[in-house]
């Protein structure tokens, strides 16, 4: 009489099968790592060129990026080029929570980032989408707002919905204040492999990670408190992503100087993005 499969039956197989594939995973992950890291660079140029009152200029987020990336010759073959890239780091995201290549285990810690993990996925996979069939926003769409708003909305409609809204707040607060610390303690690193590079390379390497996590950081953290303020105050009107964040810069005092800097950042991470795309460890095997 045969047993019934059990999960560890299950996880087997689905190593198995990612073992197989692990070549075409990592191909995907580095490309995925090349798309994410052009649409954080647009999104950095934009909001320069916005600061600088430059043409062309404007505070937007990914998908407005992605809007902009269509305007340019070819724009509709790059974001196919782009959704498929950004496909590859949403599977990616979906090994690391699935198969644990990078040994995080099952410790509270482990299992909050692997969670992260699987959200980025989420939330990748739609922007590949978004890419795919040129869903892409404008900034005076505010496309990413606009859907911050009127989930936060839909939750607030919830039993509980203010104390849920709060917590995502809290939470994103929190990963803010990791990416702080990953950035100041430059623990990134572990995952580059730079053997190849003297020494003036890696610090240089190190210095753009830092920046660009750093700068990531301190937007979640102001789209964190997006979210808290929309929790007290019932008001799904006051939730934002990342280009309110940006506009938040913008319209703060020594706005211009604010939202360089924000933008150099973003650039930065995007450069960084590339920098992982040719020198992150990527093992699918345990």
């Amino acid at each position: 009489m045969s047993s019934s499969p059990t999960v560890g039956d299950a996880k087997r197989l689905a190593e198995q099968g990612a073992a197989h594939a692990a070549p075409w995973i990592e191909i995907l992950a580095r490309v995925g790592y090349v798309s994410k890291g052009l649409v954080y660079l647009t999104v950095g140029v934009l909001s320069l060129l916005q600061a600088a009152h430059r043409p062309g200029g404007e505070t937007t987020d990914q998908r407005g990026a992605l809007h902009s990336l269509a305007q340019l010759p070819l724009g509709r073959e790059l974001l196919i080029l782009l959704g498929v890239g950004l496909a590859g780091y949403a599977l990616w995201q979906v090994v690391r929570t699935l198969l644990d290549p990078e040994q995080l285990g099952l410790g509270a810690k482990a299992l909050a980032k692997r969670v992260g993990y699987l959200l980025s996925a989420v939330a990748y996979a739609s922007l590949a989408l978004a890419a795919a069939f040129h869903q892409g926003g404008s900034a005076s769409q505010g496309s990413g707002n606009q859907s911050a708003q009127d989930w936060t909305a839909r939750l607030l409609q919830a039993p509980g919905g203010q104390l849920l809204v709060g917590l995502v707040g809290a939470v994103l607060i929190g990963v803010a204040l990791r990416q702080l610390y990953v950035a100041y303690t430059s623990k990134f690193m572990q995952y580059i492999q730079l053997t190849d590079l003297g020494a003036k390379h890696r610090t240089l390497m190190r210095r753009v990670g830092q920046l660009g996590i750093a700068a990531r950081g301190v937007v979640a953290a102001l789209i964190g408190f997006f979210f808290v303020q929309a929790a007290w105050q019932a008001d799904p009107s006051r939730a934002g992503g990342l280009q309110q964040a940006l506009r938040t810069f913008a319209q703060a005092p020594y706005g211009r100087a604010l939202l360089a800097l924000a933008a150099l950042g973003l650039a930065a991470y995007g450069l960084y993005c590339w920098v992982q795309a040719a020198y992150r460890r990527i093992h699918i095997r345990n």
